[in-house]
């Protein structure tokens, strides 16, 4: 297994010291900072029919590897927004599914794929969106996680009820179904919504404290975007009060 180190607090960057020959595959574009002796290749990761998919997942089309050469290198991948970087040991049968955009980096010879949630309704509704990812094999994955990450070890027929966007990892045994919010009040009064997303085991769960696009509904209001004359032809944002 590759040795890394999680650094930076809600700023998180994951440093790992691959020995020669060991190979991290990413998206393109996550690499913070890397030794001269880690050696880079572009590729498809898998063929044109995973690079789409990935697209529609939310990941980029192409795929980097990062091979340390003659030695041990170091290379670094930091998160895209404050939060956690949490490591998983992905083993055959032990896989797991990650919201959009969750996957940071991870161990070559794991596959990464598209996960289509089984019930249309948990995806259009639930707010954990129709398209995730699955990442399978053996091997080492860091995903990065919105804001403080929860873990929950749900054991077999338990379950626990995640508002929207707050799922952010599941293991492959766990199952997602839609809950409607019960009485009238409470759908049009709570704010909580229609729907529900209820999580059951056997397996862990993965909860957002902060989900990136909750936080952008909220700072939405106080963001003022206001064109300047035709002669400028600029564009001026500023904070509301």
């Amino acid at each position: 297994m590759i040795k890394y180190e999680i650094e930076g607090g809600n700023l998180p960057v994951v440093i790992c010291y691959p020995e020669a020959g060991q190979t991290l595959c990413t998206e393109s574009g996550s690499m913070s900072w890397m030794s001269p002796n880690m050696q880079m290749n572009t590729n498809t990761g898998g063929g044109l029919k995973k690079m789409f998919g990935r697209m529609f997942s939310g990941e980029s089309l192409f795929m980097n590897e990062y091979t340390a050469q003659g030695g041990r290198g170091m290379i670094a991948f930091a998160s895209s927004f404050p939060g956690s970087i949490i490591p998983y040991e992905v083993t055959p049968g032990n896989g797991i599914i990650v919201q959009k955009r969750g996957f940071l980096a991870m161990e070559k010879g794991l596959e990464l794929s598209v996960y289509l949630q089984r019930k249309l309704g948990s995806g259009f509704f639930g707010g954990e969106g129709f398209i995730m990812q699955k990442i399978t094999g053996n091997g080492l994955v860091f995903l990065e996680i919105d804001g403080h990450c929860k873990a929950y070890d749900l054991a077999p027929g338990q379950s626990i009820i995640v508002d929207t966007g707050y799922l952010a990892a599941m293991s492959e045994s766990c199952t997602m179904d839609l809950e409607t919010v019960k009485g009238a009040k409470n759908i049009f009064l709570g704010g909580e919504g229609l729907f529900h997303t209820r999580i059951t085991g056997p397996g862990r769960v993965y909860i957002q404290s902060m989900p990136v696009i909750n936080t952008a509904e909220r700072l939405t209001p106080y963001i003022h975007i206001k064109s300047n004359d035709s002669n400028s032809g600029g564009i001026n944002i500023r904070l509301g009060e």
